[in-house]
């Protein structure tokens, strides 16, 4: 079962607005702007999932101006049966944009190429590196708005990336799906005029899960309305898409190495 709620204004004492308060980001040139949407029709809603095992995964559905349409917990069941729900749920809705919080697969071969910090410059993989992680993931943890949790050979995949490739796989021949970043999304939309209605009444099973969830739909409604960026994926293996541009970004990190 999924909660849908109706909107009207000031009608429910479950909701509220959540600010996410603080410095405002200035756009950057050198950030690469990206598709927002493939499919013809503009996506009218917003949804973020927020994966992991402990609990099922959630997902929150926001419209465009914020406001909160429906909120839903997947079954904790296998791999299938949840990207199955998790399509169920969105063909019930008019068109929409869906953010995964997960990896949008995992790596065919280790990572040859590592920044460093310090210098801010590209090297060659060393036999002490784990050979982890994606162009994305680099770009994020460069510039410290998260600390992303490396992705992987499929075979060294825990099971909740799994689930993300997965429900990306599923997901992908409905909607259109990006891959979300909510702590990277907090920090960002620190200082901005963000707003979200919040369902207050589904969030007991996992407070912080539906959370994230929400914030993985206001990133997508920033990135497709134009306001956020995709970073990453010049390695061929996808973007994260972020709400707003990266204040200071590092033009080197931005660009992936020659082979």
């Amino acid at each position: 079962m999924f909660a849908v709620r109706r909107i009207h204004w000031g009608t429910s004492l479950a909701r509220t607005n959540l600010r996410i308060a603080g410095r405002a980001c200035r756009p950057q040139d050198t950030h690469r702007l990206g598709s927002r949407y493939k499919h013809h029709t503009m996506p009218e809603l917003f949804a973020g999932i927020d994966v992991q095992l402990s609990r099922p995964c959630a997902i929150a559905l926001i419209d465009a101006a914020g406001r909160s349409v429906a909120t839903h917990w997947l079954p904790a069941e296998s791999e299938s049966v949840v990207a199955r729900a998790a399509v169920d749920f969105v063909k019930r809705f008019p068109p929409m944009a869906v953010g995964i919080d997960a990896p949008r697969g995992p790596l065919p071969t280790e990572r040859m190429h590592y920044w460093e910090t310090g210098p801010k410059r590209w090297r060659y993989a060393r036999t002490t590196d784990l050979g982890r992680g994606r162009h994305c993931e680099v770009v994020v943890a460069a510039h410290r708005l998260a600390s992303p949790q490396w992705t992987p050979l499929r075979v060294d995949a825990p099971p909740w990336m799994l689930l993300g490739f997965a429900l990306f796989a599923a997901l992908g021949s409905v909607v259109d799906t990006y891959e979300v970043f909510p702590a990277a999304s907090y920090r960002l939309l620190r200082g901005s005029e963000a707003r979200v209605e919040v369902d207050l009444a589904a969030f007991l099973p996992g407070p912080k899960d539906l959370l994230d969830a929400y914030v993985g739909a206001i990133t997508v409604r920033e990135y497709v309305q134009g306001r956020g960026i995709a970073v990453g994926g010049k390695d061929g293996l996808g973007e994260i898409i972020l709400p707003r541009p990266i204040p200071q970004p590092i033009p080197a990190v931005l660009d992936w190495p020659a082979a």
